[in-house]
């Protein structure tokens, strides 16, 4: 048993889905408010498009997506009574199991809009808390997921839980509260006990990443993280520059377990490459939250590759949504290098229209145009990461003597062993390359013995 298997046999799958599959696909319909006075970088349409896309992410068969103008948001509803009513009637005469609303609605409203409607509703959270829950693949993915499923679910405590459902009747042990306790009290009880737990074993895989991370450092081996907002081509860029087989599909959120992968760069130079869960507009805070752990791989990342679809008509906003969440991480271009690639040129109609009017969004190192299907541009992305590493880098050319072994065992381990000149009496001449992070500590060891530097 590791770390993240479960000792008491509960919660063996994560979270129970808040969508009940069945053989037949779930009917849904989405309704996208288009609240007035609400300012959004997204078109409405492009938000339409992206909630249907969310949908389609599990297989949900959409009988009718549509947009609707509200004046003011109603706290009961969200939307106003006459809506309501032409809602509730559509759904009865379209037989629909759920209902999807493109908004985050507190409880209230969500449960008076299922009492008025008749049917299953849910909001944007937990539609995209849904499509995570099916994506997990790994432990980590499925600790992660549940945690902020949990979250999300404490605050919704004033309808029943099924989650907990099959862990009731046990006659006033096990889960169950002593006398007087009520439902509500037992559920939000089992909700805080199960997200400690969760918490603690999230923290060991914080610690074990903390400590692969380190190994990498140890080795002086780069790390590039690719970034970017969910489809926009992340996962098939990763398998086209390390010929791995991870999951890609046109879906949204098809990634989302972190994979590291080590690839070569043109001229020789190792580098880690690590594939990250996509970002979304609105992305749930707690989702954030719960995959911090995952998401530092991106923190202590040497260069950031910033995958932009570039033939979306909302690519510029998408990419505005990926530098928030950065920023929510602490991660910038003024701290890290930030390459964008604008992936799928393969799609546009004039390629050098399109790309003469596309720009980058906040602060980057340099852009490149790529075709992740196609492979054009790949090999100049490779020269790009290889030229944006050196122009952090600096060459030295340091002695080291016979005696001071150990120094030799730093170089190889902390820094790029360029050349070594054939050993003298009084020891050997190396050329080496040194990354920022080693700097400090390589110019006080070689201190004094540092015979050149060239940028």
């Amino acid at each position: 048993m590791d770390d993240f298997d479960e000792e008491d046999g509960h919660h063996a799958g994560g979270p129970k889905p808040y969508i009940d599959r069945q053989e037949q696909p779930t009917r849904v319909g989405l309704i996208c408010p288009d609240v007035r006075g609400n300012l959004s970088s997204h078109s409405i349409e492009a938000r339409q498009a992206e909630f249907e896309g969310l949908a389609e992410a599990i297989h949900l068969d959409v009988i009718f997506s549509e947009v609707l103008r509200v004046r003011e948001v109603r706290p009961a509803t969200y939307l106003g009574g006459g809506q309501v009513q032409t809602i509730a009637d559509r759904v009865k005469s379209d037989k629909l199991d759920l209902l999807l609303v493109d908004a985050p609605l507190t409880p209230i409203q969500q449960r008076n809009l299922e009492r008025e409607t008749g049917t299953k509703v849910l909001d944007r959270t937990a539609l995209i808390l849904e499509i995570f829950g099916e994506r997990a693949a790994t432990r980590e993915g499925v600790l992660q997921v549940e945690l902020a499923h949990l979250n999300y679910q404490k605050g919704r405590l004033v309808r029943s839980w099924t989650h907990l459902e099959r862990q009731r009747g046990s006659g006033g042990t096990g889960f169950m509260g002593g006398p007087g306790e009520t439902q509500i009290e037992s559920d939000r009880r089992q909700i805080t006990d199960r997200i400690v737990l969760l918490e603690d074993r999230l923290d060991k895989v914080k610690k074990t990443r903390a400590q692969q991370r380190a190994q990498r450092t140890r080795a002086a081996i780069p790390v590039v993280a690719l970034v970017g907002y969910t489809n926009a081509g992340k996962s098939s860029l990763f398998n086209r520059l390390t010929g791995a087989g991870v999951f890609a599909e046109d879906l949204l959120f098809a990634t989302l377990d972190t994979t590291v992968r080590k690839i070569t760069l043109p001229h020789g130079r190792e580098v880690m490459l690590s594939d990250t869960v996509g970002f979304v507009a609105d992305l749930p805070h707690d989702l954030v939250a719960a995959f911090r752990a995952t998401l530092e791989e991106v923190t202590d990342a040497d260069i950031i590759l910033h995958v932009r679809d570039i033939a979306n008509p909302d690519n510029l906003a998408q990419g505005h949504d990926v530098l928030k969440v950065l920023e929510e991480l602490g991660v910038s271009g003024e701290t890290t290098p930030i390459v964008e690639v604008w992936n799928k040129i393969d799609l546009l109609g004039d390629q050098g229209q399109a790309l003469a009017s596309a720009s980058p969004v906040g602060r980057v190192a340099a852009a490149m145009p790529v075709s992740a299907v196609t492979g054009q541009g790949v090999e100049d992305l490779l020269l790009l990461i290889e030229k944006t590493l050196g122009e952090q880098s600096r060459t030295y050319q340091v002695h080291v003597p016979h005696s001071a072994g150990s120094d030799i065992g730093w170089l190889h381990s902390h820094a790029e062993v360029i050349s070594r000149d054939e050993p003298t009496e009084q020891g050997s001449g190396f050329v080496v390359r040194v990354d920022p992070r080693h700097k400090t500590e390589f110019l006080e060891r070689f201190n004094g013995r540092i015979e050149g530097v060239e940028s």
